[in-house]
């Protein structure tokens, strides 16, 4: 059964993130903008706080940053969804 619903447009978009340029493309300018800035503001505050200049480095240890975020707020969510399930 075929899909009937319109396929978005992809845009092409040029951001910045820790000032190297990336040309992407994406569905969401808007929704995009939001992601490059919590990721180019992860990556500032990890190299003020950190010896390191290499960029690879410095994005390794935001990546672990977003992804610790992104693991607390799962859990945090699964505890709420299961309190949620217990109080029905």
């Amino acid at each position: 059964m075929a899909d009937n619903k319109p396929k978005s447009e992809m845009k092409r978009v040029e951001v910045q993130i820790f000032g190297e340029i990336y040309r992407l493309r994406t569905e969401d300018p808007d929704a995009l903008a939001k992601l490059v800035e919590m990721v180019d503001s992860t990556m500032r505050t990890i190299a003020q706080s950190t010896r390191s200049f290499s960029g690879g480095r410095i994005a390794v240890l935001a990546a672990l940053k977003i992804a610790e975020d992104y693991v607390q707020l799962k859990q945090h969510y699964d505890e709420l969804m299961e309190y949620v399930d217990e109080n029905k």
